[in-house]
């Protein structure tokens, strides 16, 4: 009775709401490579109560309010991936130049963001942005292959869960572009489209549960590596910037700056020829028609003039779209941090 009691006296309909809006807006970031989950909660106005609520859970404190808060962001964060995976691949695929010059104007509108939590810039500042953007750099030089099948595959799901939590606890950085330049963001939408389809197919048509094994075999190591990366970065990042504020926040700039480096807009896949390699098999003439799109390997080409155009728009539109969600939070920033 007291965990019922302290529900309806310590949670609001408004923080309940702001929770179920912040958890959407945090989905839909982490599907798409730019937008940081950390921002869209700030925006919302419950990235404390978001933080406070893992420190809680991690020390075994359990309270309603917190419960249903973290359950409803986590809740509407899951149902707007889901819901959207598929479209976001689709448009990745099809308008790669299109959604890769937004996803570049995105990811700059976090650099503010970030500069107004670490107010100016220090000698440890300096030092930690060029560390940042340095590893971004080489994190683009030295890709890592696709996510294959095997132990190779498992392993890199896990990092990639990791990683991709930085995006729930580090208002700025985006966990969606670490998966697309570690070559696992395509196989990820591509799963969650599958389990998606595979339980209407289970639950309506009586196809079977078959078909989840495969996209699951991705999903599961991906979704323990996120629940151990919200959990370790989160309890990291509040021991580092309790000590080394200064130098952190200068890491988290860099990454921001250098993390366009793997973004250039003007490429396309092109369909692979007999004798290439797609992920680690030739491909031979008989199954070329199998190979799904977004395994096609990236081409470059040269831009029109209109397409410049585009994509110079395409930037600064992205960039204004976080900095539009970024000013509505931007009160609560200051309480963030």
């Amino acid at each position: 009775m007291s965990f019922v009691r302290s529900l309806f006296s310590e949670t609001s309909a408004p923080q309940l709401l702001r929770a179920v809006l912040g958890g959407t807006l945090m989905g839909l970031a982490n599907l798409v490579p730019g937008i940081s989950g950390g921002t869209m909660l700030l925006a919302a106005g419950v990235y404390p109560l978001f933080i406070s609520g893992i420190a809680e859970i991690t020390t075994f404190r359990l309270r309603a309010p917190t419960v249903v808060l973290l359950g409803a962001i986590a809740a509407s964060a899951g149902l707007g991936i889901i819901t959207l995976a598929g479209t976001v691949k689709a448009l990745v695929i099809g308008r790669r130049w299109v959604m890769y010059s937004l996803f570049i104007g995105l990811t700059l509108g976090g650099v503010p963001v970030v500069w107004r939590l670490l107010k100016r810039l220090t000698l440890p500042a300096g030092i930690g942005t060029l560390c940042g953007i340095a590893v971004m750099a080489l994190t683009v030089m030295v890709r890592p292959a696709e996510a294959g099948d095997g132990s190779g595959g498992v392993l890199l799901m896990l990092l990639a869960g990791v990683l991709g939590a930085s995006a729930m606890i580090l208002p700025g950085i985006s966990g969606s572009y670490l998966w697309l330049i570690m070559g696992v963001y395509l196989n990820v939408l591509t799963a969650i489209e599958q389990l998606k389809t595979g339980l209407i197919g289970a639950l309506r048509q009586g196809a079977g549960w078959t078909p989840l094994i495969e996209p699951l075999t991705l999903l599961i190591p991906l979704g323990i590596g996120v629940v151990l990366g919200i959990v370790g970065i989160s309890n990291l990042m509040r021991m580092l910037l309790a000590r080394f504020e200064k130098a952190t926040l200068g890491v988290l700039l860099g990454l921001l700056l250098g993390a366009v480096l793997g973004l250039w807009p003007f490429q396309q896949g092109v369909a692979p020829l007999p004798g290439h390699v797609i992920k680690g098999r030739w491909v031979t003439p008989e199954t070329i028609a199998a190979i799904d799109p977004k395994d096609y390997p990236l081409e470059r080409f040269d831009p029109s003039g209109g397409q410049i155009a585009g994509a110079l728009a395409l930037v600064l539109c992205g960039f204004a779209i976080t900095q539009a969600v970024a000013w509505v939070g931007r009160d609560r920033d200051e309480e963030a941090s």
